[in-house]
């Protein structure tokens, strides 16, 4: 299927809600840059490797996305930045996830391609004004833990992983014990099998409390 008729648009004038996308493109031997660039602007939007009854039932024009620019990578063989285009109405209203698995999450294994990398995004006001933000802010915090006047010290509990609910919480307590305002969770600590979440949960409620 030749994607570059349909979705290699130079012509196109990007909109100020647009999502802009740069990706580094190395085409496999034989593809041309301007198919490789509208590969990844089909596959990232609605493109399918055949042509499917149901395109008529939308209007593929209006949700597609376009790679709209080609330039080489100076001093570098086969490689290209190929700059793609998304309309907003592909992407869920603040939504990381759905707007990077659509962006980036069924493009890296695409035959045409022998490398792809997602270099920049330029993400919209029209789209970050989408996103709720956080339930409160710093000033919340401050009042929820009495500390005004100075920055808040934390720590994240470490070794990472390995340590017992009941050992966790002994740590926790001797942080916030020695002058921390908060402790936090690595990012791999979850509920494994040697710290459950909830025994975490408990042992911790318990160091909280004992070091007021």
């Amino acid at each position: 299927k030749d994607y570059k008729l349909t979705y290699y648009t130079p012509d196109y004038e990007t909109q100020d809600t647009d999502i802009l996308a740069a990706f580094r493109v190395t085409p496999q031997p034989g593809v041309p840059p301007e198919e490789a660039g509208a590969a990844v602007a089909a596959e990232s939007s609605t493109g399918t490797w055949t042509t499917v009854w149901t395109d008529g039932l939308t209007s593929l024009d209006r949700y597609k996305g376009r790679c709209y620019h080609i330039e080489p990578v100076a001093g570098e063989e086969n490689q290209y930045i190929a700059y793609v285009a998304y309309p907003l109405d592909l992407f869920e209203e603040g939504s990381v996830t759905n707007m990077f698995t659509s962006i980036v999450g069924n493009v890296f294994g695409f035959k045409a391609l022998r490398a792809l990398r997602l270099e920049d995004l330029r993400i919209p006001p029209a789209y970050s004004k989408t996103f709720q933000g956080p339930p409160h802010g710093i000033q919340v915090e401050r009042d929820k833990l009495n500390k005004y006047g100075r920055p808040l010290l934390g720590c994240t509990i470490k070794p990472k992983l390995g340590l017992s609910a009941k050992n966790y919480g002994r740590a926790v307590y001797e942080c916030l014990r020695g002058g921390l305002d908060f402790t936090k969770d690595d990012e791999n600590v979850n509920s494994q099998p040697f710290m459950r979440w909830r025994d975490r949960f408990l042992f911790c409620a318990e160091a909280l409390y004992k070091a007021q």
